[in-house]
């Protein structure tokens, strides 16, 4: 009869390694509630692989996926990260992060680009043609100059909580929520879940009121404004980190995403204003 073997020992004898499991968690000191450092995803405007990193600043930045040598990048376009915050500098270091906007195909190239930089953009302009020549990526239109009188929904409404502007990336209603579930995978419950309450669609100006003289005054009439400041301090701060209400409270589920809130400049989304109100039909009369 053969004797049964030691669990703790190969089949040779050697002593078999156990690495003890770690669970993942989110350090209490840490400026990002994200799980991993890096969301990977794909440019809206190529199709491209990129990296959304958080950064110092209120929006994060979307990185080149792989380092490069800092010798073959300027000084001017070089990024590293440090505890998976992206900063805008070398760290000393012979490797360097740059973003995809500078090598990305489909936005203007800057004139004091190296060589070593427009090979890589040519490369992503290659992939990009075929992920269309197989239907693999659509490119995404350029938005209208002038607002569709027809269309009642904006796409990209600009929404405004906690006395800031922001633009959404999608309409106020298919705010997708960033948490993780217990399945590891994202919630698929909107912000604005059934039995929460909305926001009030409002004509505003362009630009807030302050006082003083140095404050620039746009010629525009009042835009459609997705306002939620008359919502608790609670509600407003679920809406800024975009949680659902199961998730609002459960400080164990992490972020798969970053908030996809973008800051509102009058003049670089001036396409994406509405100068009427839309048609909502769960806003209060």
């Amino acid at each position: 009869m053969r004797p049964h073997p030691s669990t703790s020992r190969h089949w040779d004898g050697t002593l078999r390694t156990r690495h003890p499991r770690r669970t993942l968690a989110i350090a209490r000191d840490s400026p990002s509630r994200l799980l991993r450092c890096a969301q990977p995803a794909r440019c809206r405007h190529c199709g491209n692989r990129i990296h959304w990193h958080t950064t110092t600043g209120p929006s994060p930045v979307s990185l080149h996926p792989g380092e490069l040598p800092a010798d073959l990048v300027p000084a001017a376009y070089r990024w590293h990260l440090a505890s998976g915050i992206a900063y805008p500098a070398g760290d000393g270091s012979p490797w360097c992060r740059i973003t995809h906007t500078t090598v990305c195909p489909a936005a203007t190239a800057p004139g004091d680009l190296p060589t070593p930089l427009t090979g890589i953009r040519r490369k992503l302009a290659l992939h990009t043609r075929h992920l269309v020549d197989t239907t693999a990526f659509t490119a995404l239109p350029s938005p209208p100059i002038a607002p569709d009188d027809s269309a009642c929904r904006p796409q990209r409404p600009v929404v405004q909580l906690l006395y800031t502007r922001y633009v959404a990336a999608v309409p106020v209603e298919d705010v997708p929520c960033v948490a993780q579930t217990i399945r590891r995978t994202r919630c698929t419950t909107p912000v604005l879940a059934p039995g929460t309450n909305p926001g009030r669609w409002t004509l505003m100006p362009p630009t807030p009121h302050r006082h003083g003289t140095r404050q620039l005054t746009l010629p525009a009439t009042d835009i459609a404004v997705y306002d939620l400041t008359h919502l608790s301090y609670s509600e407003q701060l679920r809406w800024r980190t975009q949680r659902c209400p199961t998730h609002t409270t459960s400080t164990a589920a992490p972020d798969l995403a970053l908030p996809d809130w973008e800051p509102f400049d009058p003049l670089h989304h001036h396409p994406l204003t509405v100068t009427r109100l839309p048609t909502d039909p769960r806003s209060p009369r």
